[in-house]
């Protein structure tokens, strides 16, 4: 990658042990929000398949106009060519600041190690526009602990990329938003009990019930000390879902009452294939699925007990723009058409 990346990227894992001191044990990474305050950036999720399931598609630049170039206008060109709009795209026209990775970066197991060529097969071979060649922050999913977890997280990634940074469980700090990356993978019991004919790498997670226990009152210490306009939670397992995981009833138990309490904005999420706007109905908190990165599931609906805005059984992707007063979130198809937006809104409050 050019020097000038590399060198934000080193920069960037400097403030990170810099500023990981406070009360929390949360790691804290600084990340400046634009020269007007504001935020702009994108969210995929369960995309890590070197390129097969249209992985490249929800990644590649617009190819419509060089169609345009080398057809003549009167043949009939599919419209889905023409409006082939996509993360790379969508990522140019909104001047991105970073890019979300909702977890499962890399399918079916995982990585081998640092060595292994699907880091670059999946990830720096296939995002490659140059809106995209900003920095990445990942949260490991349940594919991912399949293979070598200390790979993944380990800083020999950032040589071949500079852009990749993953972390267990991190805060985010963006200014006018906190994001608070949350691992939720070990509260999922049956990985524990029936991992079937998987293999799940536990190193410095296990024991599950202390690790879960410390990562719960982190997190809390953490959503309290924020004085961001803006309380984002980011994990890979479904909240609410009504597609084909469903909902994850451990974090119903004991996530979703620290994120009410403490008057998170949205949970963000992967783990099921699509796209998805959740509302609940006891608090102001949506949740926000975004794991059509990839391959993804059709025909598979699981109502709930919340209010279903939208759903989306398809591949695509999601952007975020966030001010110090409003948010805005829009889902995307793997063409780059919006599917669906959600505005909020907060009144003005200085928060030092």
């Amino acid at each position: 990658m050019a020097p000038t990346s590399r060198t934000a990227s080193l920069l960037l894992l400097l403030l990170t042990f810099l500023f990981s001191s406070s009360s929390s044990e949360l790691q804290r990474i600084l990340h400046p929000a634009k020269n007007d305050g504001s935020l702009s950036l994108l969210v995929v999720g369960d995309w890590g398949r070197k390129g097969q399931f249209n992985q490249s598609q929800v990644a590649e630049k617009a190819i419509h106009e060089l169609l345009l170039i080398l057809f003549d206008p009167l043949i009939f060109i599919p419209k889905e060519i023409l409006q082939n709009v996509q993360m790379g795209e969508i990522g140019e026209e909104l001047d991105i600041d970073f890019v979300i990775s909702t977890g499962d970066n890399f399918y079916e197991n995982g990585l081998t190690g640092v060595d292994d060529k699907a880091f670059e097969e999946s990830f720096t071979n296939i995002f490659t526009a140059k809106s995209l060649q900003t920095q990445w922050f990942s949260v490991l999913g349940n594919h991912d602990y399949r293979g070598d977890v200390l790979a993944q997280l380990s800083p020999v990634l950032q040589n071949i990329d500079s852009r990749w940074l993953c972390l267990r469980s991190f805060v985010l700090d963006a200014e006018i938003a906190d994001f608070f990356f949350v691992d939720t993978t070990p509260f999922v019991v049956k990985y524990w009990t029936e991992p079937e004919n998987h293999h799940y790498d536990w190193r410095e997670v296990s024991p599950r019930e202390e690790y879960i226990d410390n990562l719960l009152k982190d997190l809390d210490e953490a959503l309290k000390e924020s004085r961001a306009a803006w309380k984002f939670v980011v994990g890979h397992h479904t909240m609410r879902s009504v597609s084909e995981h469903g909902d994850t009833e451990e974090l119903l138990e004991n996530l979703l009452p620290i994120l009410k309490e403490n008057g998170v904005d949205l949970y963000i999420n992967g783990h099921d294939h699509c796209l998805e706007h959740i509302s609940s109905r006891d608090s102001s908190l949506h949740y926000l699925t975004s794991g059509g990165g990839s391959k993804a599931w059709r025909g598979t609906y699981i109502p709930n007990d919340d209010n279903l805005q939208f759903f989306y059984d398809g591949q695509g992707f999601m952007s975020m723009q966030i001010t110090e007063t409003s948010a805005k979130m829009v889902f995307y198809d793997v063409f780059g058409q919006p599917l669906h937006e959600l505005n909020l809104a907060k009144q003005f409050h200085s928060y030092l």
